[in-house]
């Protein structure tokens, strides 16, 4: 982990994420003209003059909005606080000193960690005696600074690296090498927050029956048997064509960049519905981004399906072939099987296959099934060798590859899989002629 973490709070609307955003030099952190877009709080790592740290955006708080998602968004942003070795309150110096401001602050005196002031929208040197409105709040001097356009940014980071000196929390966690990723995705309402609340054994991300609660990619980072890693929690997915132009567009980037970013793909189906086809193109999505994939039949508590007939679809339409795990967040059946199943993919497209093992596979190939005969020459296998892993990546030369048919590299490309084990790992083989050299790893 990069460092303690730093809080970023304040009311909706107020540029807490485009701050975020300008600090890392990232544009992780979804950001729209509509109020109210983050609800998770999401970690971002950065540093600042050779200080490591994580910046935690939060949603917007509004103390006197009493809506249960609203009371959500606030006890993600408390849980955010509680954690946090310091704390920037985000306010907006064009619409002065509001009373969800001061309530807030009035929280934040009480905090046992040092907390800055942000004074955003500051755009020009002109507002900059706008700032000085927030002293007010009684949190100390406010820093001007301008999201939008950078200013002031330099001086808000040099104040949140001296508040994390001075704060007990301050100090650096250690960082592992070690760590997989998992990245849980698939449709909107399929119950992949429920899930990932599930493995973790907390609320860490908001849980609504309304489709589309999850906004941000959301990276929690957990220990199972002694191992790190880093769960997602993402945005549901449809077509771009469907939420195009709208916050859920820039939601579901962020999903992508989370899949490609992953060791494996949990694609979180809903049993009650059966496999669709929407669920096998989010499948084929993690593939095409070199993800290992699993796949949760989660509700599985309500289901009424064939699990058999499901799993013939699977290996039917989807190439990689994934498992089928059937899991119920609700009660938490088959959660504990689901991640086990998941880091043992992940370990799996680490693994490097010795070459003498590879050409005693190569061997057993040809002697099952007789390779293809075009134009009157017969495909000839005759080394294989891996060169890569995450994805694994494998060379093999043949006598010809004009001589190789599509049938035959499918079924090399299972075997491969049936072989060692791996069922939803993506796999890449680069047939090469004599006269082709290896390419180095």
């Amino acid at each position: 982990m990069a460092g303690p973490k730093v809080a970023v709070v304040g009311y909706p609307n107020v540029g807490k994420s485009t701050l975020v955003n300008r600090l890392t030099g990232s544009r992780e952190a979804v950001v729209h003209e509509t109020a109210g877009v983050t609800r998770d709080r999401k970690e971002l790592e950065t540093e600042w003059n050779g200080r490591p740290f994580t910046l935690v955006d939060t949603g917007g708080v509004d103390l006197a909005d009493e809506q249960m998602l609203a009371r959500q968004v606030q006890d993600q942003a408390r849980q955010a606080m509680s954690e946090a070795a310091a704390i920037v309150l985000v306010v907006d110096a064009r619409a002065g000193v509001r009373p969800g401001d001061a309530e807030l602050a009035r929280e934040l005196r009480a905090a046992p960690v040092p907390v800055v002031v942000a004074a955003n929208k500051i755009d020009d040197a002109k507002s900059l005696p706008d700032a000085t409105e927030f002293f007010s709040l009684g949190l100390g001097e406010p820093v001007a600074v301008s999201a939008v356009q950078g200013l002031g940014s330099g001086d808000l980071l040099d104040r949140v690296v001296e508040a994390l000196e001075e704060s007990p929390r301050g100090e650096d966690a250690d960082e592992d090498d070690d760590t997989i990723r998992l990245a849980v995705i698939g449709r909107p309402n399929v119950g992949k927050s429920s899930l990932v609340n599930r493995l973790l054994g907390e609320e860490r991300v908001i849980v609504s029956d309304i489709a589309g609660t999850t906004r941000d990619a959301i990276d929690t980072r957990i220990e199972v048997e002694g191992r790190p890693v880093i769960l997602v929690d993402t945005a549901g997915l449809r077509r771009r064509t469907k939420v195009a132009g709208t916050v859920d567009y820039y939601a579901q980037l962020r999903s992508e960049r989370a899949a490609e970013r992953a060791d494996v793909a949990v694609v979180v189906c809903d049993a009650s519905e059966g496999i669709t086809s929407e669920d096998l193109r989010i499948a084929e999505l993690a593939m095409k981004s070199g993800c290992a994939t699993i796949l949760a039949l989660n509700k599985w508590d309500i289901a009424q399906m064939d699990l058999e007939d499901a799993r013939a679809r699977v290996q039917q339409r989807a190439r990689l072939r994934p498992e089928l795990v059937t899991v119920s967040a609700l009660t938490g059946r088959g959660v504990r099987r689901l991640i086990a199943k998941a880091m043992d993919l992940a370990d799996r497209a680490r693994e490097r296959i010795p070459t003498a093992e590879l050409n005693r596979f190569l061997s057993d190939v040809q002697s099952a099934r007789q390779a293809p005969n075009v134009r009157g020459k017969r495909l000839k296998l005759i080394y294989m060798t891996q060169y890569d892993v995450r994805p694994p990546r494998f060379a093999i030369q043949v006598n010809d590859r004009g001589a190789l048919t599509r049938d035959y590299g499918f079924f090399l490309e299972n075997r491969l899989r049936e072989r060692y084990g791996m069922e939803g790992v993506p796999l890449v083989i680069d047939y090469r002629g004599r006269e082709q050299r290896y390419r180095d790893s």
